[in-house]
């Protein structure tokens, strides 16, 4: 739990008793490779932050291929945000991609957490903005990028990811198939 305190730390500054009182409002979770988190058409009731592992987010689009749309690995938080903060019911599936120790808290602690302390209003703000500007980032480089750049910005940036993610979640979070991934990657590799 020492990599959320120290994830709190750079955005908030709190007392060992606070980081305590914080730490309660949490369930810590293990899900298994592949494991399901949430469910297209359930109620988003939690939002996770990964301990260690990775999660990710997906959607299956009217041809029932998986659209990945988000991972988290370690110190990242994942969820269907608008979902979550409606109480509705999400489009989107969340699934371990590895073994996987997260932190859950639901709504109602949330909330209670945010009452107890309003601090957390400050570092969730932070953790929006940082996450709002990583997704303009991402819809800009779409637009302005062929697959290929797309691929080895992605790759340059990300290089840890290129080796622990399966291919195919990379070319469904880039909106390649596998195939052109292979294609773009032996490209590359003349």
């Amino acid at each position: 739990m020492n990599s959320f305190k120290a994830h709190l730390d750079k955005f908030i500054t709190l007392s060992e008793e606070e980081y305590a009182s914080i730490f309660s409002f949490f369930q810590v979770v293990h899900v298994r490779k592949k494991e399901n988190l949430m469910l297209e058409g359930d109620v988003c009731t939690c939002k996770y932050f990964v301990l260690e592992g990775c999660l990710r987010k997906f959607f299956v689009n009217e041809k029932g291929v998986e659209q990945t749309t988000e991972f988290a690995i370690e110190n990242w938080w994942i969820a269907d945000t608008f979902a979550y903060e409606k109480q509705i019911k999400s489009s989107f599936n969340i699934q371990s991609v590895e073994n996987s120790r997260i932190l859950a808290i639901d709504f109602q602690s949330h909330e209670l957490l945010l009452e107890k302390h309003p601090i957390m209003e400050r570092y969730f703000r932070m953790v929006y903005q940082t996450a709002y500007a990583a997704a303009e980032k991402r819809i800009r480089y779409i637009y302005e990028m062929t697959k290929e750049e797309y691929y080895v910005h992605f790759s340059t940036l990300y290089p840890w990811f290129i080796q622990r993610i399966p291919q195919y979640l990379i070319a469904s979070f880039l909106g390649f198939t596998p195939e052109y991934l292979s294609e773009i990657r032996a490209k590359l590799r003349s």
